[in-house]
């Protein structure tokens, strides 16, 4: 099943779209129900949204990429308004001098997605199809445009009690350090802008076809085509990914700390998983995951835990005792996979004591162990 790149978003795509971008999203980048809501009441109140590939930008043209930040398990309850939306866009264009001409995610995941679809529609502008993570990460420095040297420049956040701070960080770790203290006075969390920058800068750093690729994902999980042993397998076989792990979830510990989810998950292995262990480790999104004491899987590649019958996606926020699922792992964007990348979003930054492997050789080398087991 494939989809042709996207050129318009209507109120049809915005379910495919969350369920894709939720699992790019390893876990975090936001509800991705909440955002659905939110994207589907703008398209019907405003109109379809107009898609941009990131080849066919305006190199002058300012492109702003909007979001929320925080704690996920905070977001669910502190819903962005579209006056929060609309302040932070005014405030970015006071501030620059410029009129925005395009919107992009600046993460590809669960509400994340969504509100910039929202943002477009409710401002008539059109939204660029990609991102600058390829995926979703926890603090604002690990984007792309860090990677490429580029810092955040004019930063907005807006709460929902209508406070609103304009900031110049010098360098993307200050902008994560004053944006989440921020966010932790704003109530754990607000609506961002930064990383503003014209077309050009934009085709240079961002990733690009990934709100297409979101709504393929999620158009073979709920394709009514496959069957329920069907859809996981096909997304898969799409990314280059590799099945880890069925179990059911035996423990979980969750809490909201310094601004971030944080927390574990334990598994007891299911169907030809049984007898082993299974552990995931996140902070916001799933960042680190072992079978039987060995690594399976590691930041910046992708990490995501899908309910075992219906192959949806299941945020860090969500995970619940008792749920059986399926977890599975893909290859991150290259980018960071460069030294750069691998110090910004590698696992000795979130102080892992294991150094990065992509995961196909990991799985390449658990394959021997699985069939002996077997």
């Amino acid at each position: 099943m494939t989809h042709s790149q996207l050129t318009t978003i209507t109120e049809a795509d915005i379910d495919d779209i969350a369920i894709g971008a939720a699992v790019l999203g390893t876990g975090g980048g936001g509800d991705p129900h909440v955002g659905s809501l939110h994207a589907k009441r703008a398209i019907r109140l405003h109109g379809d949204v107009r898609v941009l590939q990131v080849a066919d930008l305006d190199p002058e043209g300012l492109v702003v990429p909007i979001g929320m930040i925080g704690a996920p398990s905070v977001s669910i309850e502190r819903i962005a308004g579209d006056a929060e939306i609309g302040r932070a866009l005014d405030l970015l264009e006071q501030a620059t001098g410029r009129t925005v001409a395009a919107i992009m995610p600046i993460e590809i995941g669960g509400g994340n997605s969504l509100i910039p679809i929202a943002a477009a529609a409710e401002r008539g502008l059109p939204i660029v199809d990609g991102d600058a993570m390829g995926r979703a990460f926890p603090e604002a420095q690990m984007v792309t445009f860090h990677l490429a040297g580029y810092g955040p420049g004019a930063t907005v956040l807006v709460d929902a009690q209508g406070n609103a701070v304009l900031s110049y960080p010098v360098n993307g770790a200050w902008s994560e350090r004053l944006a989440r203290v921020l966010t932790f006075e704003m109530g754990g969390s607000a609506t961002m802008i930064d990383y503003a920058y014209p077309g050009a800068v934009v085709q240079e750093c961002a990733i690009p076809g990934t709100l297409t690729m979101a709504r393929e994902i999620g158009g073979m999980l709920r394709s009514q085509a496959l069957r329920d042993d069907e859809r996981i397998d096909a997304m898969l076989a799409r990314l280059g990914g590799f099945r880890l792990f069925d179990g059911k979830v035996t423990e979980i510990e969750r809490v909201v700390d310094g601004g971030f989810t944080r927390g574990r998950a334990e598994l007891a292995g299911t169907g030809v998983d049984r007898g082993s262990r299974f552990e995931l480790s996140f902070q916001n999104e799933m960042l680190l995951a072992t079978r039987d004491g060995e690594v399976a899987a590691v930041t910046p590649d992708l990490i995501a835990v899908l309910d075992q019958a219906t192959g949806h996606p299941i945020t860090t926020e969500t995970l619940r005792y008792g749920a059986r699922v399926t977890v599975v792992a893909f290859p991150c964007h290259p980018q960071w996979r460069t030294e750069r990348g691998i110090e910004t979003a590698g696992p000795a930054y979130f102080g892992y004591d294991v150094p990065f492997t992509p995961v196909e050789a990991l799985a390449a080398e658990a394959a021997p162990r699985m069939e002996k087991a077997a």
